[in-house]
C-alpha cells in the first residue's frame, strides 16, 4: 500500500493512460516533448469565452461525478478513470493526458501532495483528502478546475483547511477587477490564509488558459508585488488556483518529477476555477451547470 509507516503517501504502481477515441480532437501539444509556444494574449471575444465555458462545464461535470465516488477504499486510478470517462464521453480530450508526457487524464493529490499526483494504485483511507483536477479540451479550448475532497470523516484542522482554501480561491476570484495588477489576486489570499497561520504556495500558480493549457501569465497566490504587475482587462481569462497548507511553502518534487509535497508533510488543500474578467468583476467559467 503507498503509505509509508508515518502514514505519508509514497509513489505507487502506475497504469498505462486509459484510450481515447481518434475522432476526439487532441491539443496540438499531444505526441510533443513541449506544447507549442504560444503567441496570442490573454483576453477572448464573447464566443470564444462560450468555447471555454464548454470545456470548462465538461471538467466540473467529470469533478462533481469524481465527487460521488470519493469513499474509503476507491484508489485514485478509478478517480481517474471516472473523470476520464465524463470527458471523453462527452466529446472533449482529457487535457493533461500527454501533456507534457504526462501519463494520466486528471491529477490525484492526496494530503501533503500540493498539485500534479499521479493517479496510482494508491487506496483512499477515511481521513484522507484529495485534489483533483481535471481540464477538458474542447472546439480548441481548455477549461481547468479542481477540488480538495475528504475521505470519509477528516479531522477539524483539515475540514477547516479545505473550508478555507476555498474561501481564499473566492477572495482571490472577488479581487480580479479591471484595471488592478494581478499580483492583488496574491496579495488577497495571502492576507486571509495568514490569519490561520497557513503557508502559502509560492512556486506554483495559477495561469492564462483558454486557447493554450497555460499561455504563460502568471497568477501568484502570494503578496509578490511588484513582480507580476500584469494589467486585468475585460476579456482576460485565466485561472484561481490558492494551494495552502497547514505547515511550509516549502516543497519537494518526487523522481517522478510531476509530485510536489510539502517539505514538512504537512496537510495542504487547493481549489481551482477558470474566470474570465468583466467590466464589474469576475465570472466563473467552470461551473457544471
Amino acid at each position: 500500500m503507498p503509505f509509508d509507516a508515518d502514514g505519508h503517501i509514497i509513489a505507487g504502481t502506475v497504469s498505462s493512460g486509459l484510450p481515447v477515441d481518434t475522432h476526439i480532437v487532441r491539443p496540438p501539444y499531444v505526441g510533443l516533448p513541449h506544447p507549442p509556444a504560444y503567441t496570442g494574449d490573454n483576453t477572448y471575444t464573447e464566443a470564444e469565452i462560450e468555447k471555454i465555458r464548454a470545456a470548462g462545464r465538461i471538467a466540473a461535470q467529470a469533478l462533481d461525478a469524481v465527487g460521488d465516488a470519493v469513499r474509503p477504499g476507491i484508489t485514485t486510478q478509478e478517480l481517474d478513470r471516472i473523470a476520464h470517462e465524463v470527458v471523453v464521453g462527452a466529446g472533449a480530450y482529457p487535457s493533461t493526458l500527454g501533456y507534457r508526457g504526462y501519463p494520466k487524464s486528471s491529477c490525484t493529490s492526496v494530503n501533503e501532495v500540493i498539485c500534479h499526483g499521479i493517479p496510482d494504485d494508491t487506496v483512499l483511507r477515511d481521513g484522507d483528502l484529495v485534489n483533483v483536477d481535471v481540464t477538458a479540451y474542447l472546439d480548441g479550448y481548455h477549461g481547468d478546475l479542481n477540488r480538495t475532497f475528504r475521505v470519509g470523516t477528516v479531522s477539524e484542522d483539515a475540514e477547516l483547511l479545505i473550508q478555507r482554501t476555498h474561501e481564499a480561491m473566492m477572495r482571490g476570484i472577488k479581487a480580479a477587477m479591471p484595471g488592478r495588477e494581478v499580483n492583488i489576486i496574491g496579495r488577497v489570499i495571502e492576507t486571509y490564509a495568514k490569519r490561520f497561520g497557513y503557508g502559502v504556495v509560492r512556486d506554483f500558480t495559477g495561469h492564462g488558459v483558454g486557447a493554450a493549457f497555460h499561455t504563460g501569465l502568471i497568477i501568484p497566490h502570494y503578496d509578490s508585488a511588484p513582480l507580476f504587475g500584469d494589467v486585468i482587462k475585460p476579456g482576460m481569462v485565466f485561472t484561481v488556483e490558492p494551494m495552502l497548507t497547514l505547515g511550509t511553502h516549502e516543497w519537494e518534487m518526487w523522481e517522478d518529477n510531476w509530485t510536489v509535497v510539502t517539505k514538512d508533510r504537512s496537510l495542504t488543500a487547493q481549489f481551482e476555477h477558470t474566470i474570465v474578467v468583466r467590466e464589474n468583476g469576475a465570472e466563473i467559467l467552470t461551473l457544471s451547470d
